[in-house]
């Protein structure tokens, strides 16, 4: 009888640690910033746990390609071909709604970590010459807002990585006397998303 009742309590507690439980897999576009910059996709996935009414944490596993946009120095501004921006953040959303119980619940959240930017090439200057940026890690936040409905999630993430400052070397059609340029790109982008949610209890 005693194994009984306490295997029916760790039945009632799994189920409860599953109702507080669930993970985002989310899909869209990602609008970079800057001039040059052309949208691409987004792919991501979120294990989110709720630790007190109206508050869940997670993790935010993130993949947007685009293609950034690059000035530099000398004011011009050109193109990279599509690369990813890897991100790993901690997050967190808040349910103002929370209380009522219903399908439709609005949120607004954050989370702030690490992201990954793949190495590009830019085309443009003279002779339509290529040069190569290195892979860079910076530190860097999001901010959204959105809602759910029963499954269903809608969101906009803005995720602010600041921008990256970075020496080439261009050969300008002559081998003997390459020069070198500084250029910027403007990492922050924002992302439209449609996901689905797993798990979470009934809705």
């Amino acid at each position: 009888m005693k194994k009984l009742f306490l295997a029916g309590i760790a039945l009632l507690s799994l189920t409860a640690a599953k109702s507080q439980f669930k993970f985002d897999i989310s899909a869209g576009g990602a609008i970079p910033q800057g001039s040059g910059a052309k949208g691409g996709a987004l792919f991501s996935l979120e294990p989110k746990y709720s630790v007190i009414g109206g508050l869940a944490v997670g993790i935010r596993l993130e993949a947007a390609l685009t293609a950034r946009g690059f000035e530099s120095s000398d004011g011009s501004t050109a193109s990279a071909n599509v690369a990813g921006i890897v991100s790993y953040l901690a997050t967190s959303d808040y349910y103002p709604l929370h209380y009522l119980h219903i399908g439709f619940r609005p949120f607004v959240g954050g989370g702030t970590g690490i992201y990954n930017l793949a190495a590009a090439n830019i085309s443009g200057g003279t002779d339509n010459n290529v040069t190569g940026t290195g892979t860079s890690t910076k530190f860097g936040g999001m901010a959204r807002s959105g809602f759910e409905f029963r499954h269903f999630r809608f969101a906009v993430e803005y995720n602010v990585i600041g921008s990256t400052k970075q020496t080439v070397t261009e050969s300008n059609g002559n081998s003997q006397s390459p020069s070198t340029s500084t250029v910027m790109s403007k990492n922050n982008y924002c992302g439209i998303k449609l996901g689905i949610l797993i798990g979470g209890g009934r809705r």
